[in-house]
């Protein structure tokens, strides 16, 4: 199986031809994490082709979200304080797994219920750039993301020295993910 498997989709996306040219908009603003969480749940409740959303699921998908961005725009789409720390089942943002953990584990569903009440709505930017990577990564189970997590360089890195089993909170590398999402994404425009 190719490692481009996930991302072939990607460039079928007329959208980002713009930033597959080099004319990425260095001014583009950031997220709320919370408020692209509430949105993938929203997406996700709403689509029910694909598996289940679990809380495992929805860490990943919001590290690809963030790795990707990285990657495209060599840039965060959350705030700088909203890292990924290299833990056992992959990456792991700590504002998304302090939201939940008083009342979800780690492979609980979540549902409309879990979105907040004020969940603010994204821009269509941030919108359009979310959908890109649930385009790409919805269709797979928490667990499948998390062995591709554990496949690529930037969780391996931070988790370098470290035992399989061992409780990690080292952060994931911005840096890290710049240089292999940003190859990965020049390998893919060929």
């Amino acid at each position: 199986m190719s490692k481009n498997i996930c991302i072939l989709g990607l460039v079928k996306r007329l959208f980002y031809k713009d930033f597959a040219m080099g004319n990425a908009d260095n001014n583009m603003k950031t997220y709320d994490i919370n408020d692209v969480a509430d949105y993938i749940i929203l997406q996700a409740t709403a689509e029910e082709t694909h598996p289940s959303l679990t809380n495992l699921k929805l860490q990943k998908l919001l590290y690809y979200v963030q790795a990707w961005s990285y990657g495209i725009h060599q840039r965060p789409f959350f705030s700088e304080n909203e890292q990924f720390q290299a833990w056992i089942h992959g990456p792991v943002n700590r504002t998304i797994y302090d939201r939940f953990e008083p009342t979800k584990l780690l492979y609980s569903e979540l549902t409309m219920s879990d979105r907040r009440q004020d969940a603010k709505d994204l821009d269509d930017e941030g919108k359009e750039f979310v959908d890109f990577i649930l385009e790409n990564y919805m269709k797979f189970t928490g667990v499948q993301l998390e062995a591709m997590t554990h496949r690529e360089d930037p969780w391996i890195q931070a988790r370098e020295g470290i035992a399989p089993t061992a409780r990690c909170e080292k952060i994931i590398s911005p840096d890290a993910m710049v240089k292999f999402y940003g190859k990965r994404w020049k390998e893919i425009q060929g």
